[in-house]
């Protein structure tokens, strides 16, 4: 079973990327933030056609959430519940035996914006609904665009990162509170050269010199990280023309 995940950055832009990758890589589901596109305008006929089925939540020019699947989602979530929040950042559905949680956690901007405040108190809600959905499904995986780089390792450049938003330590010690509910970082699960991402800025060259961060993960629980066979980032797709800033990450399960 393949599971990904992928910031589009503008499903209308990316679409015929998304369906030629659909098409090559095969995976069984796929969660996709920044859509940026209102659920009537969605395009779920031509994704219905590659052979996925779709739960989705978007609103006009940003942010945005889908769940694609090879069989149909069932017990469709589309808010964090008891959290006021208008924005469009989560999606959760049950496939199969698989509780997934598609997830786009808010950049925060800087560390001295309101939005930064925003970023954090949505981090708290987010981790105890997760906590009580991982007290009801022992399989289950929370992924998306985390917008924190969980160490130094997931920073080009650490130092000039050090403090900065998607690097702070409040931002990194939420996403280790993540962790400690009983999930595991897919791609830490393996040996990984030195130098991998999955975003690169749009400007200066920041994909030809690799000025990334991996702030794009896959987080599978306990029982579900026991039958992970391999966890890679596709970063042939931010090589495309037009490309989203985000490459797709991937993780496969025997079960």
């Amino acid at each position: 079973m393949k599971i990904a995940t992928w910031n589009v950055n503008s499903l209308k832009v990316r679409l015929p990327q998304l369906l030629d990758w659909l098409a090559r890589r095969q995976p069984d589901v796929v969660c996709l933030q920044e859509t940026k596109c209102e659920d009537q305008n969605f395009p779920a006929e031509a994704i219905r056609a590659a052979g996925y089925d779709i739960a989705f939540s978007g609103q006009k020019t940003y942010n945005g959430v889908a769940v694609l699947s090879r069989v149909p989602a069932a017990d469709v979530v589309k808010a964090i519940p008891d959290f006021a929040d208008e924005q469009k950042r989560v999606l959760a559905a049950t496939i199969g035996d698989l509780r997934v949680v598609c997830a786009y956690v808010p950049n925060g901007e800087s560390t001295e914006s309101p939005k930064y405040q925003y970023k954090l108190g949505w981090l708290t809600a987010f981790q105890g609904w997760i906590g009580a959905e991982a007290a009801r499904h022992v399989r289950m995986v929370v992924l998306g665009d985390f917008n924190i780089a969980p160490d130094d390792r997931d920073v080009h450049d650490p130092k000039a990162w050090a403090g900065q938003v998607l690097c702070s330590e409040p931002e990194r010690d939420a996403y280790k509170a993540l962790l400690n509910i009983g999930f595991k970082d897919s791609l830490r699960l393996f040996d990984q050269s030195e130098a991998r991402y999955t975003w690169w800025d749009y400007r200066m060259n920041g994909f030809k010199r690799n000025l990334g961060l991996r702030i794009d993960h896959i987080l599978a629980s306990d029982a579900l990280a026991a039958h992970c066979q391999g966890c890679d980032i596709d970063r042939d797709m931010r090589a495309n023309e037009r490309p989203s800033d985000h490459a797709p990450v991937v993780a496969t399960f025997s079960s």
